[in-house]
């Protein structure tokens, strides 16, 4: 009896078990047929899509993102051309076929290769040369491909987000797909399924900190459908899907000028600029004009390019002597010293291991003097006057201890907005270094030791003393548009949150910076193409054994009436030869003037018209 009960308790268990199994089976295939098609796994993979792939190929014809426009209009991103597509699941269809001799005879391209390049791609593409670039077609060679009727070969217009040459890379950023960030940045669009793991999100620049903003509706795709044969399906062989929302994607209005900036990137590159950065802005409103940064990188192919794609405008350095700017405008803000005051340099300072990098010395050389030809034993002493807490209080009043760039306190559903990605602050000392300990004050004086700043941050500290000690917040981006061209966000010139410095310092500064170059380290720029001034500046590394420095040139032009702030920086420089950043601040100057001669020219022209 007590045998038969287990044995019939066994068999319940075991049907109950089994019951309980098909129940989980049924409500997992429910969840992924109808519950999370769109989204199934922390992955986001969306299956309705996945299920198709074996006979749908689809090609994305424009992204549906909002597109980044210098201050005329001319579009970094979105460049529509006319081009070949090429489908693999119909690669059957150009074999043993006189459509492919037509093709070959139309786009140029041998038969051998336009059959390889079929049977060997894997996803849908372009028609490229041997060396990558698209082949572009006229609006004629189009039609006569269209005509020829060949499955899975289309001629069409499509966009590329990115063109191989273009400029502005570093600024511009780039875009890539990363589920954990959809994730993160848009949990409401990951919940709804709106966005799964095929999403592309801004990773760095301006597609980063304005990827909200830039995020289009939906995509214009163009798809192809096959049987389970492979062959195109009557009817529904092409279709093509394209948002018809005359509002989004939002643009980008920047202020930047794509003139200035591909003038600026050939300079750059002419000079032989490796590692380093050029920053030019508006010398009356911070406005950033243009920006350089290298080594250069490909935004279609960022894997490989170890951090290429970070901006280095942005990225804090030691900056050398430019900071002795920061000594003189403490001194002279505070009345401890006098500019015709006079110091004696014997080329050592006698304890700390400090010395001038004239090993003979200046011998007797006033303050105006000591800053021109950068006299280090000179600065020691007026740093000694200036006293820690009153030169980092004047790093802040610069705004050299804080970040630069355009900050919006609230923009929309963003607290806290701020337009330049990756930009780092500078500082002046180490949290741990007392203010009491002269022998790091007297290096911190000469921009070693602990002091960091940006280039940008140097390139707003030459708009800051030209604004009369006013300091401005850097603008990069002044207004989002609709897709109409309607106005949607304006971004209003700022005030530096930075304490800034008197008109008369910012005006002794001035002249102490013209002095630089009619009889100072900077006397190659007299041969500019304007009158300039500006600070020197050469920072060692840091690293233990390098003997490499950072050279920096930071100053404005035209003299009189100044238009550019300008900073060079050419890292990792040997500590002999040219000095690459002062060379390179030249033809950033001659091309500067040229630039404005020329636009001069065009005005007069069209204002004769």
């Amino acid at each position: 009896m007590q045998l038969d009960r287990r044995i019939k308790r066994r068999h319940f268990l075991v049907l109950m078990a089994m019951t309980l199994l098909w129940l989980v089976l049924i409500a997992r295939l429910w969840w992924i047929q109808l519950g999370a098609p769109h989204r199934f796994s922390r992955r986001g993979i969306d299956l309705v899509k996945a299920s198709v792939k074996q006979r749908q190929q689809s090609f994305v014809l424009h992204s549906g993102r909002g597109d980044i426009l210098d201050r005329g209009g001319y579009a970094f991103t979105g460049v529509e051309h006319l081009a070949l597509i090429l489908f693999p699941l119909a690669r059957g269809s150009l074999e043993g076929t006189e459509g492919l001799a037509r093709l070959a005879e139309i786009t140029g391209q041998s038969k051998e290769r336009l059959s390889e390049t079929m049977e060997t791609a894997k996803v849908p593409l372009l028609l490229r040369s041997e060396t990558g670039k698209l082949i572009e077609l006229t609006q004629k060679q189009a039609d006569e491909i269209n005509a020829l009727a060949i499955p899975g070969v289309v001629a069409l217009a499509v966009t590329e987000r990115y063109r191989p040459d273009e400029v502005a890379k570093h600024l511009i950023g780039f875009i890539h797909k990363n589920p954990e960030m959809v994730e993160s940045l848009y949990p409401d669009e990951w919940a709804s399924g709106k966005m799964n793991a095929e999403s592309t999100v801004g990773a760095s620049g301006l597609e980063r900190s304005f990827d909200r903003f830039l995020q289009g509706v939906e995509p214009s795709v163009l798809s192809y459908y096959v049987d389970g044969q492979g062959k195109p399906l009557r009817g529904l062989d092409i279709r093509y899907t394209k948002p018809s929302n005359q509002y989004y994607p939002l643009s980008l209005l920047t202020t930047l000028d794509s003139d200035i900036q591909r003038r600026l990137e050939a300079a750059a590159d002419q000079a032989g600029l490796r590692e380093g950065s050029i920053i030019v802005l508006d010398a009356q409103n911070a406005d950033m004009l243009a920006a350089v940064s290298r080594p250069d990188y490909d935004q279609t192919n960022v894997s490989g390019q170890a951090d290429a794609w970070k901006n280095r405008a942005f990225k804090q350095l030691p900056p050398g002597s430019v900071f002795k700017t920061v000594v003189a405008a403490a001194a002279l803000a505070e009345g401890v010293i006098s500019p015709t005051e006079r110091f004696t340099c014997t080329g050592e300072y006698g304890k700390y291991h400090f010395s001038c990098w004239k090993k003979e010395g200046h011998g007797s050389v006033t303050m105006e003097e000591a800053y021109a030809e950068s006299c280090n034993i000179a600065f020691a002493e007026i740093a000694k006057r200036v006293g820690a807490k009153k030169l980092e209080e004047y790093a802040a009043r610069l705004g050299l201890t804080t970040q630069a760039g355009h900050a919006t306190a609230h923009l929309f559903k963003l607290d806290g907005f701020k337009q330049l990605d990756g930009e780092e602050s500078g500082r002046v000392f180490a949290k741990d270094v007392s203010y009491e300990d002269e022998g790091v004050l007297i290096q911190s004086a000469i921009g070693q030791r602990d002091v960091r700043i940006t280039p940008l941050q140097a390139a707003n500290m030459m708009v800051t003393i030209l604004r009369g000690g006013q300091p401005a917040q850097v603008r990069l981006v002044k207004e989002i548009t609709y897709r109409n061209g309607q106005s949607f966000y304006q971004f209003p010139e700022q005030k530096h949150d930075a304490a800034g410095i008197d008109y008369v310092t910012a005006s002794k500064l001035r002249k102490m910076m013209r002095k630089v170059v009619t009889a100072g380290t900077g006397q190659m720029l007299l041969d500019a193409s304007w009158q300039v001034a500006g600070k020197s500046g050469t920072a060692q590394t840091g690293s233990t054994g390098d003997s490499r420095n950072h050279l920096w040139f930071v100053g404005y032009a035209p003299l009189e009436e100044p238009r550019y702030a300008i900073c060079v920086v050419s890292e990792n420089q040997p500590s002999w030869g040219k000095n690459q950043a002062m060379e390179l601040f030249r033809r950033v100057v001659d091309e500067l003037a040229d630039y404005t001669a020329r636009s001069s020219q065009l005005r007069a022209g069209y204002s004769r018209e």
